[in-house]
């Protein structure tokens, strides 16, 4: 009961709060014009041209980050089990990515990659070119020509690890005697994926998925960092911190918020009946 009511007081409280003041007509600038609303913050969420524009950027980063970041830990997840000498060692550091702070991430990539004076990127473009004597090396501005891509790039390499995680946990799990029955048959390592892996891990994947789906959907970090949410790169969460922080339209953000949270709740339940159909097939091993 401590617990519940700790949950309730941190979670629900605030979440009615903000369903509250999404039917109020409150914006900080004009204090005397405050008032219910109805469902008007509503309309404008669902009206408003740059909040469409948002939902698009945010669903093609998520979608981007996600498959990309599903197929490389897929890749790295069928070498990482195999044995070989120095995989703990190896793991370790494909999971390093992933234990970094979002905003540290962020800044790593804007900074020591992307920069145009002295990134990572450039550098090595100034590097190849002078092996072939030229001293005119090409020097992209890559946060102004692709901004998204930067965004995403940023984002594949820190849920990368994630991804690998639970397929890894995935291929430890497939039975071993399924395996070695099909090598007895003479199937190929490519039918050995295709007909007994891949099955195997589609639970896996799809869990991977919708939680992927569930934490890129919410990333405000990275587009913060990088972008300041310019040059088309604005997601839902960065749209509702303008309308919060620099419009001061607490009842229309607070609005973005809801339409963020029921989104994220209808992903979420498919993740929880993934989650419980795993739990169920493992009970019955």
């Amino acid at each position: 009961m401590p617990a519940l009511l700790f949950l309730v007081i941190v979670t629900q409280l605030p979440f009615v709060t903000t369903v509250a003041l999404s039917f109020l007509r409150w914006n900080a600038l004009a204090p005397q014009n405050r008032g219910f609303a109805g469902f008007a913050n509503y309309r404008a969420v669902f009206t408003d041209p740059a909040l469409r524009s948002s939902v698009g950027t945010t669903i093609l980063l998520t979608v981007t980050v996600v498959l990309v970041s599903l197929l490389l830990g897929l890749v790295l997840a069928l070498l990482l089990d195999r044995s070989f000498r120095g995989r703990g060692l190896v793991r370790t550091l494909l999971i390093t990515p992933f234990l970094i702070v979002p905003v540290a991430a962020a800044l790593l990539w804007k900074h020591a990659l992307f920069n145009t004076s002295y990134g990572l990127l450039n550098g090595t473009l100034t590097w190849l070119w002078s092996l072939f004597g030229s001293d005119d090396p090409p020097q992209p501005d890559w946060l102004t020509r692709t901004p998204l891509a930067a965004v995403a790039v940023s984002l594949i390499w820190q849920w990368t690890p994630f991804m690998m995680l639970i397929l890894l946990a995935g291929l430890q799990s497939r039975p071993a005697d399924a395996v070695e029955a099909a090598l007895v048959d003479g199937a190929s390592p490519f039918d050995i994926f295709r007909y007994l892996t891949l099955p195997h891990l589609r639970r896996y994947l799809e869990l991977a998925a919708l939680l992927g789906t569930i934490y890129v959907v919410q990333n405000f970090d990275a587009v913060f960092t990088i972008t300041s949410g310019g040059l088309g790169t604005a997601n839902l969460p960065y749209t509702i911190y303008q309308t919060f922080y620099q419009a001061h339209d607490y009842g229309l953000a607070s609005a973005q918020g809801v339409v963020v949270v029921v989104c994220s709740l209808l992903v979420a339940t498919f993740a929880l009946r993934t989650v419980s159909s795993l739990l169920r097939e493992e009970g019955v091993r």
